[in-house]
């Protein structure tokens, strides 16, 4: 095939990456990437902290962690390159008691198992030379993360992917997809597309997706939003980068932390709280269809199950600023309520199984004329680059 057509659904950063990548493995490839917006990384991509992660949590061998291990050492590069804001400023993991003490060495385990680089084990005194305000008793850092403009670096993709000759349509919500004995019609409200190979990258629709493509939609997109606060101006002194609490193996999600903003200012958060809508980021925003979809699906009453008093605490969080604030001080007792202001917020496209586990590596599901990308949550980002090399690799080999 001299000229394959490839369609990729999708205009979030793991989207462009992978038309980025795709143009340069295959030259002749003629590249359309349809994003349903009006404009490029609304979702996901722009609704994130801006933290490059350096793959210290994700397991061993796992896609996550090799992708994560070598995806930010080609953010930074890419960043460097075209002049995207971006620093390497470091993150300490803090353990807030003697409990936390085993986790924490075994994170600096994990961390050394995945292939990064000067991770320190400190003591109270070495990690509060770092950040003076910090709690806790003992920290791991983790020199290599820091902070992008993740934005930024869709729009630069944006660029060179329209440099080469290729198309990224927005406006084009894809309705209906034909398999042909010779690719895809795709039908979208910008009109209808032809292709020989179809990549769905399509972040918090990419189970409805899979299944418009005649795939059976055996894991869910389950929305779970992230809620911030922001320290007011007078009190960012607290934080000077990265803090991050030493995860929880019981639990499914990180927990609340601080991070920098490239552009300034201090995040604090996030929670985790199923969303009434796929692109709910307001507590008030309702989709009667997306509701009823994660409502129906048995795995998420299994999840709640499980995770009972995890969920309750989420809940609680969210509803109340004074217990958000209580989580905050385990990590930088000095944090008072009145510090806190409103910030933004996220939802996180995290796969789900019907059992009511949480799919935990990036997820690739192939068919003969098509790619879709069913699971690509934090570090996803970070890694879109790896993650777009890794499909163009993918689709290269199928063609």
């Amino acid at each position: 095939m001299p000229s394959p057509r490839i369609i990729i659904i999708g205009g979030g950063i793991v989207g462009l990456a992978t038309a980025f990548k795709l143009g340069r493995k295959l030259p002749s490839a003629q590249i359309t990437v349809l994003e349903k917006e009006a404009e490029v990384c609304r979702h996901q991509s722009g609704n994130n902290s801006g933290v490059m992660h350096a793959g210290l949590y994700y397991k061993p061998g796992s896609t996550k962690a090799r992708l994560a291990v070598s995806g930010i050492q080609e953010m930074i590069t890419f960043c460097r390159e075209h002049g995207v804001p971006h620093e390497i400023c470091g993150k300490l993991v803090v353990a807030v008691d003697e409990t936390e003490r085993a986790r924490l060495n075994a994170l600096h385990e994990r961390g050394h198992q995945n292939g990064l680089q000067g991770l320190q084990l400190l003591d109270r005194e070495q990690m509060r030379e770092i950040e003076p305000h910090v709690g806790g008793i003992a920290a791991l850092r983790v020199p290599q993360e820091g902070i992008v403009d993740y934005q930024k670096v869709c729009e630069v993709l944006q660029q060179k992917i329209s440099a080469r000759g290729d198309r990224v349509v927005t406006g084009a919500k894809v309705t209906r997809l034909r398999s042909r004995s010779n690719g895809w019609l795709v039908q979208s409200a910008a009109g209808d597309f032809e292709g020989d190979f179809l990549v769905n990258c399509a972040g918090l629709h990419c189970d409805r997706v899979s299944q418009l493509a005649g795939e059976k939609r055996e894991v869910r997109i389950v929305p779970f939003r992230g809620e911030y606060y922001k320290i007011k101006p007078g009190r960012q002194h607290l934080v000077r980068n990265l803090i991050y609490p030493v995860p929880d193996p019981q639990f499914p999600f990180l927990g609340v932390h601080f991070t920098r903003l490239i552009h300034g200012g201090i995040e604090a958060g996030p929670n985790a709280v199923l969303a009434f809508a796929r692109e709910g980021y307001r507590k008030t925003d309702f989709n009667a269809a997306d509701l009823f979809d994660a409502l129906t699906f048995s795995g998420l009453w299994r999840f709640l199950a499980k995770h009972k008093r995890m969920s309750w605490e989420e809940l609680t969080r969210s509803l109340s600023k004074q217990i958000f604030c209580e989580s905050l001080q385990r990590l930088v007792p000095d944090v008072r309520r009145d510090d806190l202001e409103a910030g933004g917020a996220g939802v996180r496209a995290q796969a789900m199984s019907p059992d009511g586990t949480l799919v935990q590596d990036f997820c690739f599901q192939q068919s003969p004329k098509a790619l879709h990308v069913l699971n690509a949550p934090s570090p996803g980002a970070t890694a879109s680059l790896a993650i777009g090399e890794e499909i163009a690799h993918k689709v290269a080999n199928q063609l």
